[in-house]
């Protein structure tokens, strides 16, 4: 990976205040399969190589986190055949990346709960977690098996626990308290989500973090959300006014 300076930003029309987190909702790989008559499963494949080239561009211009939807709660619903493939698919870029994303120091990180992955799954992400632990590059943050109502559901009953236990008084509870037991405790507040594939909704991502982040929906399915389609984003992104409720 090649760091960017500011210099290289302004030629790409942009500058230098970029957002802190970016979130993805990497929609369209079964869409983009089934548009040239092939198995959504090849799909898939193609939005891994997607996902590797977007994760170095990320890093390169120094994006402080990027989380990924990869695997929602919602997703088991699909066919087995199928969730086989996406985690066979996410043990692979383990297996060909990790050593890169070490190299560059990128931090892995999973959102979400992993009791229903095979051993293989949990092993694989526990590896990548464990070896990235100390990097202090890119923030990876991989929701999976992720949904954001069971997430809020989550910390409010480990909030109601401490209370019952004695070790967290009620007059105490503030958005501080709430938010230190989210998965994404120790991210930055989230700035923009993006969901390529067309459509636009959330679709149980991040609710609660996503509360003034600036919302980019874009046609393009995700194995052609390029480095370019990704920069006018980031563009249109810088070219908002964020004022979080005030004038």
């Amino acid at each position: 990976m090649r760091k960017i300076d500011n210099r290289t930003l302004a030629q790409m029309g942009l500058n230098p205040d970029l957002p802190k987190h970016v979130a993805i909702i990497m929609d369209g790989n079964g869409r983009w399969a089934s548009k040239k008559l092939l198995p959504r499963t090849y799909g898939h494949r193609e939005g891994m190589e997607r996902l590797t080239g977007l994760v170095r561009f990320v890093s390169d211009i120094g994006i402080e986190s990027l989380t990924l939807y990869a695997f929602s709660t919602e997703n088991w619903k699909r066919p087995q055949h199928e969730i086989d493939a996406l985690f066979g698919l996410l043990i692979e870029y383990f297996d060909k990346q990790i050593a890169e994303l070490h190299k560059n120091g990128v931090r892995i990180t999973l959102l979400g709960d992993d009791v229903r992955f095979s051993e293989e799954v949990r092993q694989a992400i526990r590896n990548a977690t464990t070896i990235t632990k100390g990097n202090r590059g890119l923030k990876l943050n991989l929701a999976l098996n992720y949904g954001s109502r069971a997430e809020i559901l989550r910390a409010a009953k480990s909030i109601v626990e401490d209370v019952n236990r004695g070790i967290l008084l009620p007059e105490n509870i503030d958005e501080h308290e709430f938010e230190s037991r989210l998965y994404t405790s120790n991210l930055p507040q989230v700035d923009l989500v993006i969901r390529t594939g067309g459509e636009q909704r959330l679709s149980n991502f991040l609710l609660y973090q996503a509360a003034y982040a600036e919302l980019i929906f874009v046609k393009d399915y995700w194995p052609d959300f390029s480095d370019d389609r990704f920069i006018e984003v980031l563009r249109e992104f810088q070219n908002r006014n964020r004022r979080y409720g005030g004038l």
